[in-house]
């Protein structure tokens, strides 16, 4: 859409408006779309630039018929509507979610998989009712260990293998009950003061603060407490890492979300220019340990210097971040970042083998090129 501009008094001028930025398309069926993290700019992600991650297509629930089942190591199995659920006491969570495969592409060797860079991953408000007080409404037994959280989209995995699921098998996942019971955790039913939509797990969903997305089961219909692990298709098969101790290493399911920083502006390739201040920015996150310190390297010979962390501290949402640079010399620059969380731990330099094909948490850097300042020349006139 173009706006008509005002010059003079009975003057107009049509000007283009900036392109707006739009979600990435990484796949088209099931949908999976990143956001484009070069145009960050707010705290929150808009819902239409929001990320979404479908392994399945997003179930159509109405949510008059809709109903949330809990049962298993209870006392006093549930059946909760959307209205019962939503006339319960309310909290707000503004909170991080990152899929365990963003950055997948950074990979060397190559790994399978959606492709993602660096924009699956978005910060929302999320408004719904804690899990605890669920639970606590149908009486977790003494016995209880975890808690199965269970979405309505359903598929057959593995097509293209041997091991190829005999029908669709839905998703789901479990969280240990200490977390299922913690403050991090709920069920929402809105999004930046907005219902969910369909692609973000309307009627409700988990919000599971400071783990990887793959925990945050979007269309949850059944919840199923547990008295022994669970080891169903997507915490046993999936979303895994390789755990090393004493002995031959194990694997076991991907948790908490590593610490990490990216840089959203300058963007790979940008042309700076020698002597003028340029803005770095981008946004860091991590785990359930809040970010402390974020980091810049520009390669012009100071090392590592403080960023300004922005905002106030939310524990489970990203920070956002900022570094001025003058760069003095013209030539080619790796700009690199690196978080630091509360628990003292710092985003590596290489990316680790025990993920698979997760958590690239390593210094990703932005390459960028200083040129020089342009020259300006005035005309001589001989009279």
């Amino acid at each position: 859409m173009d706006t008509e501009v005002v010059l003079l008094e009975g003057e107009t001028r049509t000007m283009p408006t900036p392109e707006q930025p739009s979600l990435i398309v990484r796949q088209k069926s099931p949908q999976n779309t990143e956001f484009p993290f070069a145009s960050l700019s707010d705290l929150l992600i808009p819902t239409e630039l929001f990320f979404v991650r479908n392994h399945f297509p997003s179930p159509d629930l109405d949510a008059r018929d809709w109903r949330l089942r809990v049962d298993g190591a209870v006392a006093r199995p549930l059946e909760l509507d959307l209205d019962s659920i939503k006339a319960m006491r309310s909290t707000t969570l503004t909170a991080v979610v990152e899929c365990a495969g963003n950055g997948r592409v950074y990979y060397v060797p190559p790994k399978e998989g959606l492709q993602w860079q660096n924009g699956a991953v978005g910060n929302a408000a999320w408004t719904g009712v804690l899990l605890s007080e669920i639970l606590e409404m149908a009486g977790v037994k003494p016995n209880a260990r975890e808690v199965l959280l269970v979405g309505a989209d359903s598929g057959v995995v593995d097509t293209n293998k041997k091991t190829a699921s005999p029908g669709p098998i839905a998703f789901a996942r479990s969280l240990p009950l200490e977390k299922a019971m913690a403050h991090s955790t709920i069920l929402a039913h809105s999004m930046n003061e907005e219902p969910l939509t369909r692609d973000h797990g309307y009627p409700l969903r988990a919000v599971v603060g400071g783990w990887f997305g793959m925990a945050w089961v979007k269309w949850i219909t059944h919840i199923t407490v547990l008295e022994q692990p669970f080891l169903g298709y997507w915490q046993a098969r999936e979303y895994f890492r390789w755990e090393r101790n004493l002995g031959e290493p194990s694997l076991v399911p991907l948790t908490e979300m590593e610490v990490k920083a990216q840089i959203a502006r300058p963007v790979q390739g940008a042309r700076l220019i020698a002597g003028q201040p340029y803005r770095i920015f981008g946004a860091a996150w991590g785990g359930e340990a809040a970010i402390r310190q974020v980091q810049v390297c520009t390669e012009d010979g100071s090392g590592w210097r403080e960023a300004s962390l922005l905002e106030k501290e939310r524990p489970l949402a990203w920070r956002l971040w900022e570094y001025m640079w003058t760069p003095e010399k013209v030539g080619q620059y790796k700009l690199r970042c690196r978080a630091i969380d509360a628990a003292g731990r710092v985003q590596p330099d290489q990316q680790r083998s025990d993920f698979e094909s997760y958590a690239a948490n390593w210094i990703v850097p932005v390459e960028v090129t200083v040129v020089p300042e342009p020259q300006t020349y005035e005309e001589e006139f001989v009279i």
